[in-house]
């Protein structure tokens, strides 16, 4: 299994806040092997680049971080996870794309007294009575987002829709998700294999099917694939297509204009306002040669949310850091961050077009809100 430290964690500026005697120790888990390490990666570039940001300390405390390679196998996530809590001896688990992974790792992290924190999955079981004190998310609640798609296309009058995701938690929560604000008719409900390249015998049946919009959710590599596919085998002809978490910064390079127009909803865009996505995007693109993505920019502020809770804090301590999130006002690139009462964000689900920018570049835009301050619709079942 890879282990990888930070190179520039250890660093000491002159100018940074004198180190303490607490050590913040970090096991940062992501998948950087297979087909779903192109999403990792832009991760893992955005926490080196957070580090560089904090001049390698956490709270202006000496900093370690410890990556790990899931390789996406909810065993092999696992026994990471208790390495880096009974061997590493770390302060907080972070990180984790797959909800599925997230699922397998929640209970022996959190039970050991670690603080964990999601960059990414965001499993609606541990949002709601299955939800734990120790767990905080720095991303979303999984059907926040497509809470968004569904309110959209409810209100632009979509009689009815084909849906698609991938057969595992977060698939399942993205539809449910959709389904709480949509409610015209839908066609199918159709749950792919997760990792799945190959989408001819699902567009085979959708097309006869000709339903006036199609909603999917098809993260990394298998959104590249299912969007390409769709293109070559003339689907705009039959159907509109929408999306969450399938055209963004990890695709449209490799979708590049065959994207371009399609619409999905998200937390973060590289073109938000604020003083810290401006200088987060800027940084990774002259850093990186391209626009991070969601995953990055969640990565980035996961990472500042550790500085800004052991700065805080005053300490490396799991549950004095967990005790500063969760009263929100957290500096993210999404903006400052109120949390809800389970510790998931509260925040704006934007409407998004696939564009081009001025130097030719894919990428996306805002082009509307739909929700502000919006919560998820588990943290009522949530008692700690």
């Amino acid at each position: 299994m890879k282990r990888i430290l930070t190179t520039a964690i250890a660093m000491s500026l002159a100018t940074a806040v004198p180190a303490l005697a607490d050590t913040v120790k970090v096991g940062y888990m992501t998948t950087l092997s297979g087909g779903a390490g192109i999403i990792g990666k832009q991760m893992q570039n955005a926490v080196n680049l957070a580090m560089e940001h904090t001049g390698g300390k956490l709270g202006g405390m000496d900093a370690e971080v410890i990556f790990v390679d899931d390789q996406r196998k909810p065993d092999v996530a696992k026994q990471l996870a208790n390495r880096l809590v009974k061997s590493d001896k770390v302060d907080v688990v972070a990180g984790v794309i797959w909800s599925n992974l997230m699922m397998a790792i929640h209970k022996p992290v959190t039970r050991s007294g670690t603080l964990l924190i999601s960059s990414n999955a965001g499993p609606s079981p541990i949002a709601g009575s299955g939800c734990h004190e120790n767990f905080v998310s720095m991303s979303w609640q999984n059907d926040q987002t497509p809470e968004g798609m569904g309110k959209y296309m409810q209100d632009a009058g979509i009689k009815s829709v084909y849906l698609m995701a991938p057969n595992y938690q977060a698939g399942k929560d993205m539809l449910s998700g959709f389904k709480r604000h949509y409610k015209g008719d839908v066609v199918a409900e159709v749950y792919t294999q997760l990792g799945q390249s190959d989408f001819q015998a699902e567009l085979s049946t959708l097309r006869a099917a000709k339903p006036e919009a199609t909603f999917i959710f098809q993260p990394g590599g298998m959104g590249i694939n299912f969007v390409k596919q769709w293109n070559q085998a003339g689907m705009d002809s039959v159907s509109k297509l929408y999306t969450v978490f399938t055209v963004d910064g990890v695709s449209l390079p490799a979708l590049k204009d065959t994207a371009l127009g399609v619409v999905s909803t998200q937390t973060w865009s590289p073109d938000l306002d604020n003083a810290m996505n401006k200088k987060f995007v800027a940084d990774y693109k002259a850093k990186f040669g391209g626009y991070p993505s969601f995953y990055a920019a969640q990565a980035y502020d996961t990472m500042m949310a550790i500085d800004y809770a052991a700065g805080k804090a005053g300490s490396s301590d799991s549950a004095a850091m967990r005790a500063v999130l969760a009263k929100g006002g957290i500096p993210t690139t999404r903006g400052s961050l109120a949390m809800n009462s389970n510790q998931f964000p509260i925040q704006n689900i934007y409407l998004r077009e696939a564009v081009m920018d001025a130097d030719g570049v894919p990428t996306t835009k805002v082009i509307g809100t739909v929700f502000e301050n919006h919560g998820d619709a588990y943290a009522k079942d949530c008692q700690f």
